[in-house]
Order: structure tokens, then C-alpha cells, then sequence
């Protein structure tokens, strides 16, 4: 594989001029790694194999490349992105639509499974640019002749080892078949599975490949190990989040069983926590990424499939409460912390059992572990880990068309609540989410029930964990 050109600054890309305006105007200057070496050869057209952690800049890397080749004034599929996870998919339309400012009229559509498929149906009918989509979905709207793939251009496969990790490889190979053979693929991956090899082979053409570091700077996340007692291991994780009182945190656990265990751990022990794992249905997947998300939560608790694409801005804490089967998860897993030029701390839990596992990952690392023992922890002073917001929901949505600037007027115009008090406000089709100051939440609680949003009376509530 290549080695990775080094960091360059954007305007050296065949890129328009908008385009070149518009990465300005969103804070993008110098390439990442993985940016720098994929896009001259996505530019160019050529498929291409990419190999680089979460968190490198690959969401730009491909959609530059792809929106480059759209046509706005044609007003069909263009562009796909398949995703393993809904989540994932999210992320990805909305910074490619931030990426499209640069053209008008650029529609980008998400389509995803858990939800109803009546809206996207309807979506696709008025159509659609560039989709972004789970694999599973994508082939059932394409079994239904509702999503057309005959003027594509780009087909993206985005996180493909997870994607294989999670049985789509047949979906994968059956939407790669209803596409033109003469799109570009480009082919996104943290690791170099031997699945990957194979699937590249039967759909790409003769793709260039790329490499960027998989190991992340010891300078960005601080790694320390923990020795502990299976029996022990779950209390051990609310002694280190006492220690160290990280403003959130996201605790890794390898079953969902275990995620549950600890989440009512943690809880008895005053510190609030929420599981997020695959049994969970749509509605209460996005409660839990919405309060964890807007610092109504203090602690995360994921497996790694639930996890995966989650994207956490300024994330301080990584705690692995099991050690990972395979070596590059572990990567994965602490790559969610220490992003973007920020620090951050990677805490990690084996017992005796775990020690081959740790050995891998310390080849792969390529460094020693730093062992330390729960006994240097200090107890604390017993205080709960309580998170500086509430989140409180608003029946009514998108489907109301109620925005966020609606329900900001309310709160700071009619109510008196304070700009500074307010957090994260979130609106779905039938629900709107809005973090404020924990001191003052139930106050404005008792103030939307009383009050108008958008000249009209609302019904509100306090979430806490899964409503259910």
C-alpha cells in the first residue's frame, strides 16, 4: 500500500472554486491524512481502497469526490454511501450536505432501517441527489423499483469491514449489481480483512490503495491499564470514574448483557448512566444518543456494534470494561476520544484471562501498556457524577414544523430563560429534545406546559434514561 502524502492545504485540489470558498467558510484548511491521500486519485476518478481509523477525515475524503461529479441540474441518484448503522448514515448525509453548500439545491437523503419505509418512499418519489443508506435498506427500496440506480456515478461503501462484520456482504454484492458498471467505488475501511480483498475484487476496478496510520499519537490519548478480578470488574469502572471525574464518557463492554449490568451498577452507585446496544428500538436508540449527546448523561455504556459511527465531539473518557477480541477494535474504541487536536484518556480493565489479548494489542500498538492498581485510586469524595443538563421532550416535531429557533424564541423571549442556560435542541418528526441547565429544568418545564411554542400550546417532559 501507499504511504500517505503528507497534509496539504485544499487549494491544491481540482477543486471549484465554491467548492475551495465553501471548506473555508466551514473551518476546513489543511488536509488530514487519509484526505490528503485519497482525494487526488478520487478526484481523478480512479476506485479506490482507503484504510484509515475512525475519526481521520474520511467522511470528506469521499464526499468531495463525489459531489464533484454531480450534476445539480439532473435530479436523480447520483451518489450512494452504504453505511453498517443508522447512526453512521446520519452523520454522513449531514456533513455532506454541509460539503454540497457549495452547489444549490443539492438534496442528500437518508435512508435507513428501524424506521417507517412510507416516508422514504415518499422522499424518493420527489427525488434525490445523493442517498446515504444501510445496506439492507437500500436493497429493499431497490427490490420495490423505488430507488433508481441507473445515472449513478459514485458508489461508496463506507466502514466496509463492519459492514462484513455484520453479515451484509450478500446485500452488498446485490446492490453493487443494480448499479452502473461504469461508477466509480470507493471503498472506505479501518482494516484489511481478507473479506475486504474479496469483495473489492468482484465489483472494483483496478483500485488504487491507500494507508494511513492505524496507531493513535500517545501525545492525544493516555492509555492506563487496570489488573482486575472478573467479580470486580464492574465496581472497578465507578472507582476510576470517580478518580478521574471525566466530563462524559463512553464505557465499552462486549455483551449486552454486560452493558446492563453496569449500567445498574453504576446507577446504585449515583452515577448516571444509559446502555445503548442492539435490542434497543429506534425510539429509545435516539433518546439515549440525544441525552448522552447534549450532557444529560454522564456515562455511555456500548457495546461495540451500537457504537459503531457514533461520533462524540469532545469526548474525555474511553473506558474498555472488557478487552476486545481483536486488537484494531481496540483502536477503534479509543479512537473516540483524544479527536481534533484534543486530549483525552483511554482507561482500560483485564484480568489474567485477558493478558493474551492485551499482548496483541501491544504488537499492534507497537508500545507497552502502562499498568497501574486500583489501590492508587482515590475513593473520592463520594459525590454522584451528575450530569450539568436535563433533557426535556416536547410532543411535536418536523411534522409540526416546529424548528429549533422556535423553540429557542420560547424559551429566552417569552419564558426568560437565559441563552447561556440552554443546550443542544433536537427535532425529530414527532418529538423535539431541548437540554437545559440542570438547576433550572424544572422550572422551564413547568413554563413550556404553561406557555406557546409557535402560538401553540405544548405538552412537555422530563427524560430521564428510556422513557418508556
Amino acid at each position: 500500500m501507499n504511504s500517505p502524502a503528507p497534509a496539504t492545504s485544499f487549494d491544491t485540489l481540482a477543486l471549484p472554486p465554491q467548492a475551495l470558498a465553501n471548506l473555508a467558510q466551514l473551518g476546513y484548511v489543511e488536509m488530514t491524512p487519509i484526505q490528503a491521500a485519497a482525494l487526488p486519485a478520487a478526484l481523478a476518478g480512479q476506485d479506490l481502497i482507503a484504510q484509515a481509523k475512525t475519526g481521520s477525515g474520511k467522511t470528506a475524503a469521499f464526499a468531495l469526490a463525489m459531489l464533484d461529479k454531480l450534476n445539480p441540474r439532473h435530479f436523480g441518484v447520483q451518489a450512494l454511501v452504504l453505511c453498517p448503522t443508522r447512526e453512521l448514515a446520519e452523520q454522513v448525509a449531514v456533513e455532506t450536505r454541509r460539503l454540497a453548500r457549495a452547489e444549490e439545491n443539492i438534496k442528500v437523503l437518508t435512508v435507513v432501517g428501524g424506521v417507517p419505509v412510507r416516508n422514504q418512499l415518499a422522499s424518493l418519489e420527489h427525488g434525490a441527489h445523493v442517498v446515504v443508506g444501510t445496506p439492507g435498506r437500500v436493497l429493499d427500496l431497490l427490490e420495490r423499483e423505488a430507488l433508481d440506480l441507473s445515472g449513478l456515478k459514485t458508489l461508496v461503501l463506507d466502514e466496509a469491514d463492519r459492514m462484513l462484520d455484520m453479515g451484509f456482504v450478500d446485500d452488498i454484492k446485490a446492490v453493487a449489481l443494480a448499479c452502473p458498471k461504469t461508477r466509480q467505488t470507493l471503498l472506505f475501511s479501518a482494516t484489511y480483512p481478507e473479506g475486504i480483498a474479496k469483495l473489492s475484487q468482484q465489483f472494483m476496478r483496478n483500485p488504487q490503495m491507500v494507508k494511513v496510520e492505524s496507531r493513535h499519537s500517545a501525545a492525544q490519548i493516555v492509555q492506563l491499564w487496570y489488573e482486575v478480578e472478573d467479580r470486580d470488574r464492574l465496581h472497578a469502572v465507578g472507582r476510576l470514574l470517580r478518580h478521574y471525574q471525566p466530563a462524559n464518557t463512553i464505557a465499552f463492554c462486549n455483551t449486552k448483557q454486560q452493558c446492563r449490568d453496569l449500567v445498574d451498577v453504576l446507577t446504585a452507585e449515583g452515577i448516571q448512566a444509559i446502555a445503548l446496544h442492539g435490542d434497543l428500538e429506534q425510539r429509545d436508540r435516539d433518546q439515549v444518543l440525544i441525552q448522552f449527546a447534549n450532557r444529560s448523561c454522564s456515562v455511555l455504556v456500548a457495546t461495540d456494534v451500537a457504537a459503531r459511527g457514533l461520533d462524540v465531539p469532545q469526548l474525555a473518557c474511553v473506558v474498555n470494561v472488557d478487552v476486545t477480541y481483536e486488537p484494531e477494535q481496540h483502536i477503534h474504541r479509543i479512537g473516540r476520544t483524544g479527536r481534533a487536536g484534543e486530549e483525552g484518556i483511554a482507561l482500560n480493565l483485564a484480568s489474567l484471562d485477558e493478558m493474551g489479548r492485551v499482548g496483541n494489542i501491544e504488537l499492534l500498538q507497537k508500545s507497552a501498556t502502562e499498568w497501574h492498581q486500583l489501590s492508587e485510586l482515590d475513593a473520592g469524595d463520594e459525590q454522584p457524577l451528575v450530569a450539568p443538563m436535563v433533557t426535556l421532550q416536547i410532543l411535536g416535531g418536523r411534522k409540526e414544523k416546529i424548528r429549533p429557533g422556535d423553540v429557542l424564541g420560547a424559551l429566552t423571549k417569552d419564558m426568560g430563560v437565559a441563552g447561556a442556560q440552554i443546550g443542544k435542541i433536537n427535532v425529530t418528526d414527532m418529538a423535539t429534545y431541548v437540554a437545559v441547565e440542570r438547576g433550572i429544568a424544572d422550572k422551564v418545564l413547568a413554563q413550556l406546559n404553561a406557555g406557546f411554542v409557535k402560538g401553540k400550546r405544548v405538552r412537555a417532559r422530563r427524560i430521564e434514561g428510556i422513557v418508556d
